[in-house]
Parts: structure tokens; sequence; C-alpha cells
């Protein structure tokens, strides 16, 4: 059936917004640098994670949900209802997050999806696995394997900081997990999907390494139970599995999404976040190549002082009488949008809210509270990761049974 001109201009325009933004697990830009949410979830085909999820979350827990939940950091979903569902029934589940470790030392957005995971495993009291991919990085980094398996323990010793139950918890680096379970899982994966599949989701060329086409395989087997006997066997082989992720890693998901029922597992659920926005703007990630663009785990807190003060963008005015006229545009300003996502305090929030964009409050408050927000945040990081010891690594990276899983 021939195009009407209307349908070929709504296919151009389509093809243009597509092309305006790029987003992969390898690569986050965009046009002006703003991530259209919207238009990725259009594409993407996840859906919007709604207020009528978020009470239905609360009503089942009866926990109050996450500042992250309430404030829309996590924004977007797969099938998260049949994990409440599941829940409201009495049936168990278990959590799958992830770190690809290319940095010794992590930012606050590194943070992020770890901080939610851990409130998920508090509220739920289910078991977790944490995969590092040390392999990965090698692949797309071009790191050696000795210096991506000491980065990913080092990463580990910040995962651990945060505070995660270690009798529900199984730390693994792809290198030393290479076990018969998780790699017959690969292979029974990588049977389901053909090379066309992983080109049309990744976007890879010939000119990829070969280990670019393989890992997504890998990435994938920890969303089925049987990818760890050592946890999950007899009536908890076929548990269902919840992914806290930023939405970059749903094209893995989406591919895991479609197999899983050819291998006779439950679909993975996911609970998707947006980037969380360097201190320049929102520009999609944080850039580890650009120390200023991010507050680190490891800064003092004169390096935080110094960064929030000097690089955090302002929606501010230029000058005191316009602050005071016009007050301050809190759709560009980064330190509300941190605040946004740290300060857990409604009532204060909206007072910083109402104050800056009227006028009453200016820049310099404001980038100091976020300034005391974020010491006190890295600081109980950092007393954390101080007493992580290479013995309590090896204690969460032990194959194990897990003692608590559901208590």
């Amino acid at each position: 059936m021939a195009s009407t001109a209307g349908e070929t201009l709504a296919a151009a325009e389509q093809k243009e917004g597509e092309e305006e933004q790029v987003i992969n697990p390898w690569e986050v830009s965009a046009k002006g640098g703003k991530i259209d949410y919207d238009k990725l979830v259009d594409k993407f085909g996840c859906q919007r994670l709604d207020q009528s999820l978020i009470d239905r979350f609360e009503r089942l827990t009866g926990r109050r949900a996450h500042v992250f939940l309430r404030r829309g950091l996590f924004f977007a979903h797969r099938d998260l209802s049949d994990i409440l569902d599941a829940y409201e029934k009495g049936e168990k589940f278990y959590l799958y997050t992830g770190r690809g470790p290319s940095s010794e030392s992590l930012h606050i957005g590194h943070l992020v999806p770890f901080m939610f995971t851990k409130y998920l495993q508090d509220v739920f009291k289910v078991p977790l696995v944490i995969q590092l991919t040390d392999d990965e990085k090698c692949m797309w980094k071009g790191l050696s394997v000795e210096e991506s398996e000491r980065l990913a323990r080092e990463n580990a010793k910040d995962i651990i900081a945060c505070g995660f139950d270690i009798e529900r918890t199984f730390i693994f680096a792809d290198f030393s997990y290479m076990s018969p379970p998780i790699y017959k899982n690969i292979v029974r994966i990588a049977n389901c999907v053909t090379g066309n599949k992983i080109v049309g989701i990744f976007g890879l060329t010939l000119e990829d390494y070969g280990g670019k086409f393989f890992f997504p395989y890998i990435q994938a087997a920890p969303s089925f139970p049987s990818t760890f006997p050592h946890i999950f066997s007899g009536k908890y082989s076929n548990l269902r599995c919840l992914i806290p992720c930023a939405i970059d890693q749903d094209p893995y998901f989406r591919m895991t999404r479609d197999v899983a029922p050819r291998l006779g597992y439950h679909k993975p659920s996911l609970i998707e976040s947006k980037f969380f926005p360097a201190l320049q703007g929102e520009s999609g990630k944080m850039s580890a190549s650009d120390p200023n663009s991010a507050i680190y785990v490891t800064d003092t807190l004169k390096d935080i002082k110094n960064k929030v003060n000097k690089y955090a963008f302002s929606g501010g005015q230029d000058t005191l009488e316009k602050q005071r006229k016009y007050g301050a545009n809190l759709e560009v300003d980064v330190p509300v949008k941190y605040l946004n996502f740290f300060l857990d305090d409604d009532v204060e929030l909206l007072s910083i809210r109402e104050k800056y964009g009227s006028g009453a409050m200016l820049t310099g408050e404001v980038k100091g509270r976020l300034i005391e927000v974020l010491s006190e945040i890295v600081e109980r990081h950092q007393r954390a990761r101080a007493a992580v010891t290479e013995e309590m690594v090896d204690a969460f990276m032990a194959v194990r049974p897990l003692p608590r899983m559901f208590h």
C-alpha cells in the first residue's frame, strides 16, 4: 500500500528524532545535550512508572516509596506489576543488578542503582545477585584481564559499603564465576538469538570485535535462577527476577525477555532509572574522563564544595537584582535537580523550590545546602568503605547458599 504524504513526513520526523539521541549500553548522546525520555520509552517499548504503581508499591510493602521513586529518578519499568502481583500472592523473587568496573573510583551516579537496590532488598527481604562484568571492560575498554579483575574487586568494596545483607547477597565477577551453570545458560541464550538480532538491538558492525557480539548473553544469564544453583534450587529453581538498572541497559534485557519463554523461564522484570545529570547540566551520563563533571565517593569536603560552587550549572539570574525580581529557572538548575534526588525531606525541598523560584533565595544558598547534603552522603560512604576488608570481599563473593534468603 502506498504511503500518504503525511505518513512519509511522520516517518521522516521519527527517524530524525531517533538520530537526535543515541542511547545504548556504550553510548549516551543527544542533540542539544538533553535526553528525551518520552521518546526513549516509546522507542524501547517499556512502560512509564506512574503514580498508581507507586501507590500500590507502598500499599503492599507498608513502606514509603524511596525518594528515587517518589521524585521520578526511576521512571520506567517492564512488568513491575507482575512482581507486585507475585509478592501479593506470597510468591518469591530475587533481585539482580551489576556494575561494569572500568574505574577505581565511583561517582554519585554509580551509587544510585545500588542505593535503590539496597532499599528494595530491605523492603522485600529477598536475595540479590550482583554481577561485576570485568570481562566486558576487556572487550570495550581495552583493559587487561588483570586490571579488570583488580578494578572489579575495588568496586566490590564500594558496593558492599552501601550496606547489603551478606546473608542475602552474592557478588560475583564474570572471570571468576564462569562456572558450568552460568556457561550452560549463556550457550542456551546464544542458541536462541541470531547475529542479525544482535546487530539490530546493539548496533554492532563487522568491524567490532567478536567478544562484543557474545557479551550480551553473559549479562542476560543472571536473569535466570538456574545460573546460581548454590542459591536457587528445588522450589526456588524458577523464581521471577527484578532488575533495577539505568535505562541504557534495557537492550540487554529486551533480548533476554524474548528468549526467556523459549527456555522455560519467567521474563525478567525491570525498573529503570534516568541518567544522573553531570554538574555542568543535562548532557546524559556523567563522564569519568572529566573529574569535574561529577561528585566522586573519594572526594574531600573541599573537593565537593569547589565542584558545586564552580561547576554546578545554575538556573539563577546573573545579578542579585534580577534574581530577586525574576527568580531562578528550576528546570535547568543542577543543584535543585541534585537536591530533588538526595534531599529526603519533602517539606524542605518544596520550600527551597518555592523560595528559589520566586527570588527569595539565592544561588549561593541553594548550593550551600547541596554541599551539606552531598558531604554527608560521601562522608558516610567513605566511613563504610574504610571498614570493608579483603576478608569481607571474599565472603560476599564466596559461592555459597544464602541462609536468610527470604527471612
